[in-house]
């Protein structure tokens, strides 16, 4: 499936293409997914090929990344985060020269190892005060590869290669490809996790400023327009939260919560440190008729319920009188037969998922 964009010239152009399994390419990481488009991407005319993820949270001009990486004069370049030693030892870092190229990596070092990591980042732009804070990089997933170094790396030097940040990019520095570092100074969050993405969605609320803003007229974010009615906040006690279009929201307190379009939330309920994640439809009024009359719970969180520290996905039923704020403080649990699971203290309801009036987590 295409779609052009109107761009300079209009020569922009988005294509998705859909990931592939093979007995040939039974793989889904990066590397093999890109590898099975080489002759698709090898068709245009272009100088570099940008490599990103699908699961993080940031804000970055890769005008000026791919900008870097031809003044350097670089084979790849690997956007790179400063870090402090707390944080270092859960990522990917990387040793650079006093050109900013990248001479070592290790994977999530701890000891001597980790110490022996230690680089100058003020090589890469930091301040004398940031750069005694932040000893380290890290590998942010993301890349740039000069093309017709990507294809020599994918299809002759690493043909059974999977990933590009622990097999593709360090044995091309070993093949003395020029391998650079980009500092990328900003916000940045993996939300590949239940705890990271949990934290960065509840992030948006934090007062003064937000954690990650979506308020920057510089930079825009865009999400797919469904042009909902304007949320309805029926005597309500509404606190540090952020309120999704199209929700309804009758007679309960809301704190510190993120509540996803759609949603609809009973009178007597609290919800605390929450992300309500919303709904994909509206049930009709015979819908909810029907429900009533069988005893069926509609979509949406019921009355006197109470909930704090959890994620609540799409559709999800929540009854009467429902608790779910680990009463025993449990850190892991499989129960996704019950219509939930546990992880890092975090009760995460699934989609579609009904809890019966009464039930206590």
């Amino acid at each position: 499936m295409g779609a052009t964009l109107g761009g300079y010239k209009n020569e922009g152009f988005v294509e998705v293409l859909a990931a592939q399994q093979s007995p040939d390419n039974p793989n889904w990481v990066l590397a093999d997914a890109v590898r099975q488009y080489l002759w698709l991407f090898e068709e245009h005319n272009v100088m570099e090929f940008i490599i990103l993820a699908g699961d993080h949270l940031y804000r970055m001009d890769y005008e000026k990344f791919i900008q870097a990486h031809r003044e350097t004069d670089a084979d790849i370049t690997v956007a790179a985060l400063p870090m402090d030693e707390k944080r270092a030892t859960a990522f990917g870092l990387m040793k650079i020269d006093e050109e900013g190229r990248i001479i070592e990596f290790a994977e999530k070092p701890k000891g001597d190892q980790l110490k022996a990591m230690m680089v100058d980042t003020t090589i890469l732009g930091l301040d004398d005060v940031r750069a005694k804070e932040m000893p380290y990089i890290a590998s942010m997933g993301i890349y740039v590869f000069s093309k017709d170094v990507m294809l020599q790396l994918l299809r002759e030097q690493f043909p059974g290669a999977n990933d590009f940040g622990s097999e593709v990019i360090p044995g091309g520095n070993e093949h003395w490809k020029e391998v650079q570092a980009y500092l990328y100074d900003g916000y940045w969050e993996d939300i590949g996790t239940i705890e990271a993405f949990y934290n960065a969605n509840l992030g948006i609320t934090k007062k003064p400023i937000p954690d990650f803003s979506f308020y920057d007229r510089s930079a825009p974010i865009y999400t797919q327009p469904r042009h909902l009615p304007p949320s309805k906040v029926l005597d309500a006690d509404v606190t540090d939260s952020v309120i999704g279009e199209g929700c309804v929201i009758k007679n309960c307190k809301i704190h510190h919560s993120v509540v996803g379009l759609r949603s609809c939330i009973s009178e007597g309920a609290i919800i605390e440190d929450t992300l309500l994640m919303g709904a994909d439809y509206y049930e009709t009024e015979a819908d909810k008729k029907l429900l009533a009359e069988t005893g069926g719970i509609p979509i949406g969180i019921g009355k006197n319920s109470h909930i704090r520290r959890a994620i609540i996905d799409k559709n999800a039923r929540i009854g009467d009188n429902v608790k779910i704020i680990n009463v025993d403080n449990v850190q892991e649990a499989a129960r996704e037969t019950d219509g939930y699971f546990i992880k890092g203290g975090i009760v995460t309801v699934i989609k579609d998922a009904l809890l019966p009036s009464g039930t206590v987590i």
